[in-house]
Formats: structure tokens, C-alpha cells, sequence
């Protein structure tokens, strides 16, 4: 067995365990931070690299969250995020893997002008970047920083890409599920606060001796005029705090 393939063959377990905690949030809830986190980490270990970093790039093109295997790392992509510029950016922007490109090379300096000097002073001699994507959506991108010359094969990169993949479902599967309580919440406070209007409704109605429409017109009037919420004056008919003309019975 030759040495590529025997450290092939003792990667396979690492990987396996890489996919199984990416892929946590499926049937648990990990926040997506901390998924981030778990992929540079497994990255680091899996793929021989110095160091991983991430910038999440949705909504909209939006980044929502930086995450690196250190703090150093971390605090690159963010320097690169508020220069607009480097590997990461690079990749959200046009979402293919960028092969291992040597940083201490003019064609770098070129290319990232501000980023890559910053990357050589953290002692960081190369980069290869993979999208996070799920089929055709995009949520981000993965940075494999290296210190010494010695670039990552296409075995190595196929794995990143997989784990990257791996973490962008669960991605996009949080932000679903934000998505739908965020949706709950808004027509569980809809539903609460028609029934609070209505029972202030039924309240004046009866108090007035007048329909539920006139009621109605009553209470939204009252509050457009003092720039209230409907809701707000709804509650404060049923808690008796609003003015006396608004209770006044029909004459």
C-alpha cells in the first residue's frame, strides 16, 4: 500500500465523524455559528491546512457571519470583508472552487492587493476557496490557508467541497426554520391582536349601546387622533384606561 493511499484510508473515519457533526443540525438544534465553527475546525484536521475561514453570504449578498478555525483567521476575513477584496469575497462572487493560488506571487498582490499582504504577515503562503452550496444556491465560501508550500491535492479539495456542501444544507435548513417561527410568531401576534380588538369591540358595544361597527369606527378613530396603536386602545378599553368621551353611551 503505497503512503497516499494508507493516509487515504485513515482519513476515511475522520471524514465520516466531519459529516456526522456537520450535519448535527438536522436532527438537533445547532445554531449556524456553530457550524461554521465545526467545519474550519474538521478542515484544519481533515485536510492539513493552517488554517480555515468562512464568510456566510446570504441573504441578498449580505454576509451575516464570519467564522474561522482561530481568531487570527478570523480576524483576516473580516479585514477582507470590509476591504471587499479576497479569497472568500472572490468565491461568493463567482461561486466555482479557486484552486490553491500561492500568495507570495505578484498575480496574489494583483488580485487582492490590500488582503494579501495581511495573509503573508499572519505567515500564510497559499489559499484555496470552495463554495457553500446546496444544488444551485450559494450561502457562502470556505478559505484553506496554508504556511508552507505544499498544496492541496484534488482528493483534498473534493472532501472540502463535500464537507462545505455538508454545511451549507444545514444552513439553509436553519434559516427555513427561522424563517417559518419567525412566520408563526407574526400570525400568533395577528391572531392575538384581533381578539383583543374584538373584545374591546363587544365592550363598547355594549357599554354604548351601539353595533359592533360603530364600536369599531370609534376605537380607530380615537386612536388615529392621539397616533396610538389599535391594539393599544383595544387594551386600554378593556383595562378602563381611556378617556370617558370614548365610553360615553350613544345618545
Amino acid at each position: 500500500m503505497t503512503a497516499m493511499s494508507e493516509r487515504r484510508r485513515q482519513e476515511r473515519p475522520a471524514s465520516a465523524h466531519a459529516s456526522v457533526d456537520l450535519a448535527a443540525p438536522l436532527v438537533c438544534d445547532v445554531s449556524v455559528p456553530d457550524v461554521l465553527h465545526t467545519l474550519t475546525e474538521h478542515c484544519v484536521d481533515l485536510l492539513d491546512v493552517s488554517a480555515a475561514g468562512i464568510l456566510l453570504d446570504v441573504p441578498h449578498g449580505q454576509v451575516v457571519e464570519v467564522a474561522a478555525s482561530d481568531e487570527y483567521t478570523r480576524a483576516l476575513e473580516l479585514f477582507g470583508l470590509e476591504l471587499d477584496e479576497g479569497p472568500c469575497r472572490d468565491c461568493c462572487g463567482a461561486p466555482a472552487r479557486i484552486s490553491e493560488l500561492r500568495l507570495d506571487v505578484d498575480a496574489a498582490c494583483e488580485r487582492w492587493p490590500r488582503f494579501t499582504p495581511r495573509a503573508l504577515l499572519l505567515g500564510f503562503t497559499s489559499v484555496a476557496t470552495v463554495p457553500l452550496r446546496c444544488q444551485d444556491t450559494v450561502v457562502g465560501a470556505l478559505s484553506l490557508l496554508h504556511d508552507r508550500p505544499r498544496p492541496l491535492d484534488d482528493a483534498q479539495l473534493r472532501l472540502a467541497q463535500a464537507l462545505a456542501d455538508t454545511a451549507a444544507i444545514c444552513v439553509i435548513q436553519q434559516q427555513v426554520l427561522q424563517g417559518q417561527k419567525t412566520q408563526i410568531a407574526q400570525l400568533q401576534g395577528s391572531l392575538e391582536s384581533r381578539i383583543l380588538i374584538e373584545q374591546a369591540k363587544g365592550f363598547l358595544s355594549n357599554s354604548r349601546g351601539c353595533s359592533a361597527d360603530q364600536a369599531f369606527i370609534r376605537m380607530r378613530t380615537y386612536a388615529r387622533n392621539r397616533r396610538l396603536k389599535l391594539t393599544d386602545v383595544a387594551r386600554q378599553v378593556l383595562n378602563g384606561a381611556v378617556a370617558d368621551t370614548l365610553l360615553e353611551p350613544e345618545r
